[in-house]
């Protein structure tokens, strides 16, 4: 990069760009290879290649050939003085943001795919082994086996079911499923799917006001729903009147993101949630915050990040 003012400003078009701090920032933390990096960032693999290459050239970033692949890591030696203080205080202004939050989670999660093809008949079918598990077994053999977890006499909800899905996992391992949904053409869907399995339930009715007696279910989940929500403290309130003691809701949603373009393409009235949310229902509902987790998010996945909430209706002294 030339020197001087022009060379100044230069280096400050360049880091104007936010998908361009995002590859650096990523750079700083891991070597990776374009295909990686643009998983991570859940950009094109040629956008990817786009924003690396004026960085590189301003020797900002740094390329080692190993076999047929590149691969890019921030070059200390190029963030040095005035450089580094600029850059120091714009990684600085990203740090914690939603979509750096989410930048990290999937970055960690190719980094550990990386990392699997490394030890006896694993290490030698590597990153393959999820590729033969689900040719042999299917998609979903571990998501659905860890549901035998569950009480097999419980009874439990799937509150806005859409087509079933949630109902159909958890309906092989609990006593009763209750599918709610307040569109009509949801139950419809949910019915033929759940066709010919008789211990599920399906009820119309709005999480305002669920059709659900006090204390009816041992546990309920809510999965992506809350983000259609006006209010989902209101909900979780509602929600924790048909909680027995001891009973669980679980709800899996969006982590905070900044995807606007959701409000007006999905009627999304919420960018996600954070921990802090969660803290906020419970406390309205009584409910008791038992975990609050990010899921491991799929490195093919083109959404934003999802979590899972664990709330629970304890016991009154």
């Amino acid at each position: 990069m030339a020197s001087g003012a022009e060379g100044w400003t230069d280096l400050l078009a360049m880091l104007s760009d936010p998908a361009r701090l995002r590859v650096l920032r990523a750079l700083e933390s891991h070597e990776l290879a374009v295909g990686e990096l643009a998983r991570a960032l859940q950009m094109p693999q040629s956008t990817a290649s786009r924003h690396i290459k004026p960085l590189f050239d301003a020797g900002l970033v740094s390329r080692r050939v190993e076999g047929t692949t590149s691969l890019y890591r921030v070059d200390h030696a190029g963030l040095a003085g005035d450089v580094r203080s600029l850059w120091a205080l714009t990684r600085q202004r990203l740090i914690g943001s939603a979509q750096a939050q989410d930048d990290d989670a999937r970055l960690g999660a190719v980094i550990a795919l990386r990392r699997l093809g490394t030890r006896g008949f694993f290490g030698r079918i590597g990153g393959e082994w999820d590729a033969v598990r689900r040719a042999l077994f299917g998609e979903s053999v571990g998501s659905d086996a860890v549901l035998g977890l569950l009480d097999p006499t419980g009874v439990i909800a799937d509150i806005g079911c859409g087509t079933g899905e949630v109902a159909q996992r958890i309906a092989p391992y609990v006593a009763r499923v209750i599918a709610i949904d307040r569109e009509s053409a949801m139950i419809e869907a949910a019915r033929k799917r759940l066709a010919g399995v008789r211990h599920v339930e399906f009820r119309r009715g709005d999480v305002k006001k669920l059709p659900l007696k006090d204390r009816e279910l041992d546990g309920a989940v809510a999965m992506l729903l809350f983000h259609h929500l006006d209010d989902p403290a209101a909900a979780t309130i509602e929600i924790a009147r048909t909680l027995k003691s001891g009973g669980r809701l679980l709800v899996i949603d969006m982590v905070e993101h900044t995807r606007s373009e959701y409000r007006a393409t999905m009627g999304h009235r919420h960018l996600g949630f954070s921990q802090r949310d969660a803290r906020t229902w419970a406390k309205a509902s009584g409910l008791s915050l038992d975990r609050w987790q990010r899921i491991v998010p799929e490195t093919t996945a083109q959404g934003p990040g999802l979590f899972s909430a664990l709330l629970t209706r304890r016991a009154k002294a």
